[in-house]
């Protein structure tokens, strides 16, 4: 499993995590998203507490 530190401008956006098995999530950071919740990473990723996940 590896974990990488996302950032949108200097503020921690959420956490990208790579699972042995080959599925990716990605979870916003709490305080991100209650403090920014207009500043997605991507359009695809809306700004949610929700764990967006896919495969390879």
């Amino acid at each position: 499993m590896r974990k990488a530190a996302i950032y949108y401008k200097e503020f921690l956006a959420g956490i990208l995590t790579e699972t042995d098995e080959g599925e990716y999530t990605f979870q916003y950071d709490e305080k991100y998203a209650n403090e920014h919740p207009k500043e997605s990473i991507t359009l695809t990723m809306p700004v949610s507490t929700k764990k967006y996940t896919d495969k390879r």
